[in-house]
């Protein structure tokens, strides 16, 4: 084990230039005591390994030194080979080059590894997609992935959550896809960092300025953070119903609007107590009359009152409906 932690070592301090301890520790899930243990072994056996010391300092190669340390181990060429998304990889014009790179690698492969990583594809297979995928507008992809690449300052413009729409300039940091829908992510001229969904982008143009990409920025430890911060920002509305045994499977695999926090054990022969969240109030009031009898709402008790007043409104507007027809 603390042979191959020493490689990872390398092949880490390599690919990244200078790590300090704690962040070695944190990706070998080690302690930092450990590291620094592993450091004078690396030291004893020849390998340049320098400490720098400060608030930027940190582990590192003596500049020019390259290991030759390449052997993958079977596990590690799995994980490469693993497939990725094909729909992802066909919206940023991946699609084919992902083949010929998996191809090359696996040539490249001593050929006692090579059948079972061509196995892999078979093995395994990643569709991000929904059943029910309605491929989003993406029409200024293109010129967000040059912009990425090139470093270039772009002015789009932009539907807000209210509809209205408006032009920004902002330097461009990366793509994320969530499921199988893009988002944006760039810094406005005061360095703030937004993330702004594409298919909301209703145009991008490039400008002839650059920009220096912050050295510190990582895009996907922003990106976790931007999402537990955007998780715990959201309003929740709890309800307590029950629901009938029959619909139990549908309760539980809600699909977009509820949630399901706990479900409890059966009262008599027929309800079963669950709690739900929702967004917005509305949306609970929605979701629960379109099982019509087959859920009934224990708490708020002001709930069941308003899903009372939705539902007589449906009634009286369909019997209006039909005495003009």
């Amino acid at each position: 084990m603390r042979g191959d932690r020493l490689v990872s070592i390398l092949l880490l301090l390599q690919a990244q230039g200078q790590m300090t301890a704690k962040e070695l520790a944190e990706r070998l899930e080690v302690s930092e005591r450990t590291i620094y243990r592993d450091m004078d072994a690396l030291s004893g056996i020849g390998v340049p390994v320098l400490a720098e010391r400060g608030k930027n300092g940190g582990w590192s190669l003596l500049e020019g030194f390259q290991t030759t340390l390449t052997g993958l181990k079977e596990p590690e060429i799995h994980a490469l080979l693993v497939s990725p998304s094909t729909a992802l990889l066909d919206d940023l014009g991946m699609a084919s080059t992902s083949n010929e790179a998996r191809n090359k690698l696996i040539a490249s492969l001593p050929s006692i590894y090579r059948e079972n990583a061509r196995e892999v594809w078979n093995r395994i297979h990643i569709d991000t997609t929904s059943w029910r995928r309605q491929k989003e507008k993406t029409v200024s992809f293109e010129i967000l992935k040059k912009a990425i690449w090139k470093e270039h300052k772009i002015t789009i413009v932009y539907e807000r959550a209210d509809g209205k729409t408006d032009e920004r300039i902002v330097n461009p940091l990366g793509l994320v896809a969530k499921g199988d829908l893009w988002y944006f992510i760039a810094s406005k001229e005061n360095g703030d960092i937004r993330n702004y969904r594409v298919s909301r982008i209703h145009n991008a143009e490039l400008l002839n300025g650059t920009f220096k990409r912050p050295k510190d920025f990582d895009l996907a430890e922003y990106w976790e953070s931007s999402t537990k911060n955007f998780l715990n920002q959201l309003s929740s509305y709890e309800v307590l119903v029950e629901v009938m045994h029959s619909i139990l499977p549908r309760i539980t695999f809600t699909g977009r609007f509820a949630r399901v926090i706990e479900v409890g054990n059966r009262v008599g022969k027929d309800w079963i107590p669950v709690k739900l969240a929702f967004d917005t109030e509305e949306e609970a009031k929605g979701y629960i009359l379109g099982f019509a009898d087959q859920i009934r709402v224990i708490e708020p008790k002001e709930l069941r009152k308003r899903i009372l007043e939705m539902a007589e409104s449906t009634v009286t507007f369909y019997k209006n409906e039909i005495s003009i027809f």
